[in-house]
């Protein structure tokens, strides 16, 4: 099938991408890159590549044309970024989304699946989160998160659209480069290759799902794949660990010195995190598969050859 992927410059979408192409399905990126990288581009020049934004209506609609799916990554991430440029955040979440799902509706595109965030739910009430934890945002990005989902499960409702919300706990994985606003995995992993220290807000002690970008990769196309099922689910590993854990286990697959400093917590940043994964598992059969230790390592020797 012919597939249109946002954001296929970047870390996640790139992944997606290759393995896309890998499965013999026809892929066009639509990317402004910004945040996306053309050296991931140059690793799967069988796709089809629109340099364009998500809120550029021509761009989105020449596209979208004749596709079937619709994986939607492009975005402004992050709790902090979002903190510091919220209107960014609004124009490029929400915006962009409509723009995709009105030129959805204009050529009739089957499906779309949404990347969305765990960033949605706020401070943790119960673990594991499941789908109908109550949504309390923190951060303007999770508000825009949020506001995608509506809007994506709104024309599911409305028009002949499926929509899958996928909402990703932290993802790692292979194409993921260092950015100050990113994941905290090549924060660290980056930082301490270098030799240099890293930077803990809080005591450590807090726990996140980490899942690996193949696990997401994997739980995209199994989404876009399906037919008949729209709605919202969590995508992480169902498993967690402490950041202090985290530092243990980069140390031990690097052999270097570490040097940690540890700061005051930061606004919107929850304690907790661990996501529930029956609902994916139930409705799409999926599961993740990749485990912290083998996804880690290999993380860190493709880092490697980077520096």
């Amino acid at each position: 099938m012919k597939v249109l992927v946002t954001g296929g410059a970047g870390f996640i979408g790139s992944n997606l991408s290759k393995q896309l192409l890998q499965e013999g399905h026809d892929v066009v990126i639509l990317d402004n890159l910004l945040s996306g990288y053309r050296c991931n581009l140059d690793a799967i020049p069988k796709a089809k590549f629109i340099e364009g934004d998500i809120r550029d209506s021509n761009s989105v609609n020449k596209a979208i044309d004749g596709c079937e799916v619709v994986f939607h990554l492009a975005a402004s991430v992050g709790n902090k970024r979002s903190i510091d440029f919220p209107i960014d955040d609004v124009e490029i979440n929400v915006l962009g989304t409509l723009t995709i799902l009105e030129a959805m509706r204009k050529h009739k595109v089957r499906k779309i699946i949404v990347s969305s965030s765990a960033g949605i739910f706020g401070e943790l009430k119960t673990l594991p989160i499941k789908e109908d934890h109550p949504v309390e945002p923190d951060s303007p990005y999770g508000c825009t998160k949020l506001c995608e989902e509506k809007l994506s499960l709104a024309y599911a409702k409305l028009y002949e659209i499926e929509a899958v919300c996928l909402r990703y706990f932290n993802v790692y994985g292979l194409n993921q480069r260092f950015d100050a606003y990113g994941n905290v995995i090549p924060i660290f992993v980056f930082k301490l290759l270098k030799g240099e220290s890293i930077t803990v807000f809080g005591d450590g002690e807090q726990t996140r799902d980490f899942v690996n970008v193949k696990d997401v990769v994997q739980a995209n196309i199994v989404s876009g794949l399906n037919r008949g099922v729209s709605g919202a689910f969590n995508l992480g590993s169902g498993t967690r660990i402490t950041i202090n854990r985290l530092i243990e286990m980069i140390k031990s697959f690097i052999n270097e010195p570490v040097v940690v400093k540890y700061r005051a917590e930061r606004p919107g940043d929850v304690r907790h995190s661990l996501a529930d994964v029956n609902a994916l598992k139930k409705q799409l059969n999926f599961v993740p598969s990749i485990t912290m230790e083998d996804g880690l390592r290999e993380y860190i020797n493709w880092v490697k050859t980077t520096l």
